[in-house]
Order: structure tokens, then C-alpha cells, then sequence
């Protein structure tokens, strides 16, 4: 069997989240490609290739892949893909715009947000916002599969892959590039952050949000919030930490004034220290939390930043 991972990239570097799929490819099958569609991609061609328990990478150059357009990318997958037993990406807003069209066109069902692989078409996934997993395996001639980058660790560097360049298909046609709008940060991206502040309705204010920073910066953290503090205008969206935001598991994640609805915990449970600061103490958050501190926030915040020094 031979595993085919759509690689997440931006041309100038491959995402760390296309690292944590090569994991869960490697578990589902023998052999593991990467697909990198993308137009003068070379460094995200070489990180590819020197990833560890990858043995070929297929590069589809072309102006067609330069952003990213989801519908092209899945016609060059599916110009591959009877040579694969499985074809995954990561569960990423990437991955999830891709890969559905992919599995339609193959006419099989798609595996979403698997965290686990038990054999090659048995695979582990969380259903009820994480409150259960279900096991699903699949008699599909080629799996499709999103993977929960949370539940896999990063394959490691050192590898030497081969590089094969594929004929690239046409443009469809049916969608085009506009505009991008970025959002752009001195702290680190919360999908890749090792430490995470929160924050959440208990804040009060998009203003009370400033009270986390010198936190956020002692720690060199990323900063996220509940997606109650992102509906109520807040933050921005893309600090939204949960089901439908980001799924994070860093080392350390910090809730301060987030009561932790079910949709939050579904998107950082997995983190391997939980700290709570919140008044109420029977919020949700403590259920969850490693460390847990009933009080004031906005006496608390400014206490611990003095404690780090």
C-alpha cells in the first residue's frame, strides 16, 4: 500500500501541519508521497523530501497552484490517485477544502479529523465536540482522510526523498484568485505556538484583552480566545481556539475568563498542562484543567506576571 499526502504549503515553506499527516500516513501504509502543487515551491519541495518516512515527492508546478485554489489542486490529486490506497491531508481549513472534492470525485467517504490509526482502513476520530471517539473503518478502495494534526506528532527531519515532477493539469477554470488578506503577528501562530493565552467573555472588553499581554509575553506565548469573547467583537476570529476555531495542544494553555463551553474544550483538551484562572468555580474549565485558580482575573493576571519576574 502507498499513502499520497496533499502537502500544505505557501510555496516559500511547508506547514508543520502536512509534517503531523507524513505521521499518520506512514501508520496507514508502507510507502508515503507527497503532492506538492504549488508554482516556484522549491523550499517547500526540499523540506518535503528531507521529511522523515517520506520516499517520493511528486511536484506539479504550475501558475494554476500558486494560491492555493482548491479545485485545481484536487483535480491534480485525482490525477494520481488510483495509484494510492489512501490520499490524506491535514484537517485544516487547507485540507478541508480540498479533500471533499477529491473523495466526491472518487465517489467514496470521506474520513474526517482521524487522531488515531488502529490498521490501514481502521482510524479513530471524535464525534460529540470530543466527548466520544468513534472507531471507523472503511471498505473504500482509497481512503480519504483528514487528519486532527493534534493527535500525531511531527515527522522528524533527515529524510531523502525522491523528486518526480508530474505533467501539471490545466487550470479548471471555475474559480480565480482575488485577494488575501493576512493577519500578521510578532507572536506565534496557535496552531504551532508551544504556549497559549486565552481569553473569553469573562474579559469584559476587547480592551481588557491588553491585561494578557505581558503574560502572552513573559511566556513568548500565542495569543487565542473562546469563541464567546471572538462573537462578542472582542478579538479577532482567527484567535478562536476551538471546534469550529483552531484545534491546539500545546505544552502549556492558559484560560483566563473562559467558563469552558463544550465547543472551547473540544479544541484544547489535548494540551499537556491546563491552567484556569476564573471566578466561578464551577465553571466547566476546572473539569479539564491541571491547575486551576478561583479568583479574580483581573487581580490574578497582573499577580502572576509579577511571580515570573
Amino acid at each position: 500500500m502507498v499513502a499520497l499526502v496533499i502537502a500544505e504549503h505557501d510555496n516559500s515553506s511547508l506547514k508543520g501541519s502536512t509534517l503531523n499527516t507524513i505521521t499518520a500516513a506512514a501508520q496507514c501504509a508502507s510507502e508515503v508521497h507527497v503532492l506538492v502543487a504549488g508554482h516556484n515551491a522549491g523550499a517547500a519541495i526540499q523540506a518535503a523530501a528531507s521529511a522523515a518516512g517520506v520516499t517520493k515527492v511528486l511536484v506539479a508546478d504550475g501558475a494554476q497552484f500558486a494560491d492555493g485554489l482548491a479545485e485545481n489542486i484536487a483535480e491534480q490529486a485525482l490525477a494520481i490517485a488510483a495509484q494510492y490506497s489512501h490520499i490524506l491531508a491535514p484537517a485544516t481549513a487547507y485540507g478541508k477544502n480540498i479533500l471533499p472534492r477529491v473523495a466526491a470525485r472518487l465517489n467514496v467517504g470521506q474520513i474526517s479529523e482521524i487522531t488515531k490509526v488502529d490498521a490501514p482502513d481502521t482510524f479513530e476520530r471524535p464525534i460529540y465536540a470530543g466527548n466520544a471517539i468513534a472507531t471507523v473503518q472503511s471498505s473504500d478502495p482509497i481512503k480519504v482522510i483528514t487528519v486532527r494534526t493534534t493527535g500525531f506528532d511531527a515527522a522528524a527531519g533527515g529524510g531523502s526523498a525522491a523528486i518526480e515532477t508530474l505533467t501539471a493539469v490545466a487550470d479548471c477554470g471555475i474559480s480565480s484568485f482575488i485577494a488575501r488578506e493576512l493577519a500578521k503577528s510578532d507572536r506565534p501562530e496557535l496552531t504551532a505556538a508551544k504556549i497559549i493565552v486565552s481569553g473569553g467573555r469573562g474579559m469584559g472588553s476587547g480592551d481588557n484583552f491588553k491585561i494578557l499581554e505581558p503574560l502572552a509575553d513573559k511566556l513568548g506565548a500565542g495569543m487565542g480566545a473562546s469563541r464567546a469573547a471572538v462573537d462578542a467583537g472582542f478579538v479577532p476570529n482567527d484567535w478562536q481556539v476551538g471546534q469550529t476555531g483552531k484545534i491546539v495542544a500545546p505544552q502549556l494553555y492558559i484560560a483566563v475568563g473562559i467558563s469552558g463551553a463544550i465547543q472551547h474544550l473540544a479544541g484544547m483538551k489535548d494540551s499537556k498542562v491546563i491552567v484556569a484562572i476564573n471566578k466561578d468555580p464551577e465553571a466547566p474549565i476546572f473539569s479539564v484543567a491541571d491547575y486551576g485558580l478561583v479568583g479574580d482575573l483581573f487581580e490574578a493576571v497582573p499577580q502572576l506576571v509579577n511571580e515570573l519576574g
